[in-house]
């Protein structure tokens, strides 16, 4: 429920607000060596960091750096530069870290671990080109980069908590081996203007949630965008749930067969995306899952004609598909296909152009619509009773308060100069 979501939200940023303020000492990190007065390692600089200090770096940095038991470190590049980090970065047993344009690539494991910590904040940091993950995490929220990485994009799992938001510049998650997000018995959140593209050589997809993970998909600050990932967009397995919501589109398209796949008793609430261009189906629900779509979702120009179960929507395996509004048109076979003691239960939708219909059922698929008599006669779908569609309300969450967030990014510039 909404206030679940805000209430788990809320709990979060209060440990992010907690990053203490205090200025104990700058210590300067000059890698290349040229200057004689600053440190010549980060390593070496921690070696002087107490709680609350701020570490500016630049060059490159080539050495492996662990942050642990660490309390309100400051760690990165003075404000708008950039420093890179040739090797691993792990934050262990550490709380109320912020890093600011950092870029670790190169890493022979995942480039940056974050474990058994609390108010971790990753500020336009980016973490390309490692042998594994380009972030591990638990407990994170974050914007940047993640791309080109021998594993997954980013890997949260074991409960943690992993947020992304985009509101300074778009996160990119992109040309991953695996997946782009692997959220695993986690809880995962976008909060906008992240780009989950191109993800999976030879299999992989933009998002995967497995283990009982949870994600709010929100796109509050700009569209996110999950497209040309090989396996599919985003699956959810084993009790894992996705919401989609916002004021920007989510945007889900030509991603192999599948837009969203949702499986083994996972479920999906969408009020607000688009779902197109995919070879088998835009959305596949099976194995006792259940979908719910009640704003204004399109899913359009999916299937193909080698595929005889191509729909815009296809339920199989005691699985459920509630429809309130949305539009269902130009897929190739129904727009919506019922299977195997599945129902379809929808009133308010617009269907057009789907080259097998509005609905197609085997025998044991049922379902309750707004349809009208005449349409009833030529979809040949069980209906189970003469009462009409259930009367279902859900109100889409608002934004979060995030002011704290620019507060603490307007902090660190102002800590960030170089003495």
């Amino acid at each position: 429920m909404p206030t679940c979501r805000h209430a788990r939200l809320s709990l979060f940023v209060l440990g992010v607000l907690s990053v203490s303020t205090a200025l104990h000492a700058q210590l300067l990190v000059d890698c290349s060596g040229s200057n004689p007065d600053e440190y010549p390692s980060i390593n070496a600089a921690l070696q002087n960091a107490g709680p609350g200090a701020t570490i500016l770096v630049t060059g490159v940095c080539s050495e492996n750096v662990t942050l642990q038991g660490q309390s309100g470190l400051n760690l990165g590049a003075p404000y708008g530069e950039t420093a890179t980090l040739k090797g691993a970065l792990s934050i262990q047993s550490s709380e109320n870290i912020y890093l600011y344009g950092l870029h670790v690539t190169g890493s022979t494991i995942d480039g940056i671990t974050v474990s058994d910590s609390r108010a971790v904040f990753l500020d336009t940091t980016s973490s390309n080109g490692n042998t594994l993950n380009g972030l591990r995490v638990q407990g994170l929220l974050s914007s940047g980069e993640f791309n080109n990485n021998g594993s997954s994009g980013i890997w949260a799992n074991t409960n943690s908590v992993m947020w992304l938001n985009g509101w300074s510049g778009p996160v990119e998650v992109s040309h991953n081996a695996l997946e782009g997000i692997d959220c695993e018995q986690a809880t995962c959140g976008t909060l906008g203007n992240t780009r989950l593209r191109h993800n999976g050589a030879p299999s992989g997809f933009g998002v995967d949630l497995v283990a009982g993970a949870s994600m709010e998909f929100a796109s509050y600050y700009g569209p996110n965008v999950v497209e040309d990932n090989t396996s599919g967009g985003i699956s959810l397995q084993e009790r894992s749930r996705l919401s989609i919501f916002g004021n920007n589109l989510s945007i889900i398209r030509n991603n192999g067969p599948l837009g969203v796949t949702i499986g083994f008793e996972s479920q999906l609430t969408s009020f607000f995306a688009q779902i197109t261009g995919h070879t088998s189906a835009g959305v596949d629900v099976y194995a006792n899952s259940q979908v719910y779509l009640p704003g204004t979702n399109t899913i359009a120009e999916n299937g193909s004609e080698s595929d005889a179960s191509s729909a815009g929507i296809r339920v199989d395996g005691n699985s459920e598909v509630f429809l309130r509004g949305s539009t269902i048109k130009r897929n190739t076979g129904p727009g919506l296909l019922v299977l195997v003691n599945s129902s379809a239960d929808f009133a308010g939708v617009s269907f057009g152009s789907n080259t097998g219909g509005t609905i197609t059922c085997d025998s044991t698929g049922v379902m309750v619509s707004d349809l009208t008599h005449p349409e009833k006669r030529v979809v040949h779908c069980s209906t189970p009773h003469s009462l009409p569609a259930r009367t279902l309300e859900k109100i889409e969450p608002r934004a979060p308060d995030l002011s704290w967030q620019k507060a603490l990014h307007e902090k660190y510039r102002k800590l960030a100069t170089r003495r």
